[in-house]
């Protein structure tokens, strides 16, 4: 058995997007370091290395840190030529007297989610320890059979005040989703000037009928939440804040369109969370590490494990929901157009809400045996991401955002017309 896992609240953090790893892990980080200083410096600079200095300008990395630090003056270094790093994303805190005198220097790395190791690998904690007794979903599963109890309960008995912990993020995540529907931002920030749409999405998805409208609904639902995060605001991190639109619209849909009862929702939150942790104890939810499959595929298979426990689904369907939802994720690319959460971020959350409840679906349709555990495709996904190029784990130097740049470069070099 591997090491137990981690606390759900892990998973689930509510922070300003659009980046768990590209801006809430570096404002935490720089919020630590301020604090472990002894007296306050008369300047910071911060380094930013490998996909933090490629992507760190789209994600706002370098204002983060400017408005966190304030009023200490900070100079924000991008160094994408180093290599060998303790992590993708890499920062080097520094602070210096008015005397140019060193007085403390940090090297943290954000390993998304919001979450951060130090460069020998050691996590610096922010959830409240649990006592998880498994260290993975088939040690999760073992367990729950040999007790006699679904995957929620194992959470309740593992973690503290789960219940209105859970309240509370379920509050900031349909929070999110009610503002996504209503704002009135029509372009989302960036040079991109990409039109919000989970609005009129909603709207016209209202005036559907049958299926159609349902999936609509679902697609408005991960937009509005999607569109959230790329404007900035507050989101939950589910594994992370650019796949943070997923589950939220899974559970909303079940909430608001199904009338399941909130306690219900809480317990498949619970069971997401569980799938959530179990990816981050077993591989990495960061896109800079193992491309997007670890941030949208990782959401995806926690909302089909949500989703499938809501149906009525066994211990084994639930399991086999949220393998497959991952499995035909895998290999998805981190190729994030001029370093912004939008595209093709924004609709990645639409495609996964909407794929987690059809796997969902279908292992109603079975017994849950299949041949592929989760454990195994996790394990697999980690390896396909340490596998690919580094220019398809969020550098924008290669896919899509690598088309566009070449596109841009087309059309400028194009004579006007006349």
């Amino acid at each position: 058995m591997s090491q137990n896992l981690q606390s759900i609240f892990e998973v689930y953090v509510a922070g300003v997007g659009p980046s768990s790893s590209h801006s809430m892990g570096p404002e935490r980080a720089a919020r630590l370091f301020a604090a472990g200083l002894a007296e306050t410096p008369a300047r910071i600079r911060v380094t930013l290395q490998g996909s933090l200095a490629a992507t760190g300008r789209g994600h706002w990395t370098d204002r983060t840190l400017v408005r966190t630090l304030n009023p200490v003056p900070v100079d924000v270094v991008f160094d994408s030529q180093t290599t060998n790093l303790p992590h993708p994303n890499t920062m080097i805190f520094a602070a210096f007297s008015a005397q140019g005198d060193l007085l403390r220097e940090w090297t943290v790395c954000s390993v998304g989610g919001g979450s951060l190791r130090e460069a020998d690998g050691r996590p610096v904690a922010r959830a409240e320890p649990a006592e998880y007794p498994v260290g993975n979903i088939a040690d999760a599963m073992d367990y729950c059979h040999a007790n006699h109890l679904e995957f929620w309960q194992l959470v309740e008995q593992s973690e503290r005040d789960v219940w209105p912990r859970l309240e509370n993020i379920w509050r900031a995540m349909t929070d999110t989703v009610k503002r996504g529907l209503a704002s009135k931002q029509i372009i989302l920030p960036g040079t991109l000037e990409l039109a919000r749409r989970a609005g009129t999405t909603h709207s016209r998805a209202l005036g559907l009928k049958g299926t159609p409208r349902e999936l609509g609904l679902v697609a408005a639902y991960a937009l509005a939440v999607a569109e959230e995060n790329a404007a900035g605001m507050q989101v939950v991190t589910a594994p992370s804040c650019g796949a943070a639109g997923v589950l939220p619209a899974v559970l909303y849909y079940f909430k608001a369109r199904r009338r399941v009862p909130q306690r219900r929702i809480l317990e498949a939150l619970a069971t997401a969370g569980l799938f959530g942790a179990s990816i981050r104890a077993n591989a990495t939810v960061s896109g800079a590490e193992a491309g997007c499959q670890a941030e949208i595929g990782s959401a995806c298979s926690m909302a089909a494990a949500a989703a499938a426990q809501l149906l009525g689904a066994t211990l084994r369907q639930i399991e086999y929901a949220a393998e497959m939802a991952m499995e035909h994720n895998l290999g998805l690319t981190c190729d994030p157009i001029e370093g912004y959460v939008q595209i093709p971020c924004i609709e990645r959350n639409m495609n996964a809400a909407l794929r987690a409840i059809e796997c969902a679906t279908f292992t109603q349709l079975t017994d849950g045996r299949h041949l592929v555990s989760f454990d195994d495709v996790i394990e697999v996904m980690n390896r396909t991401g340490r596998d690919l190029q580094a220019a398809y784990r969020e550098t924008s130097t290669g896919g899509l955002a690598q088309l566009w740049r070449r596109d841009i470069e087309t059309r400028l070099r194009k004579p006007a017309r006349s």
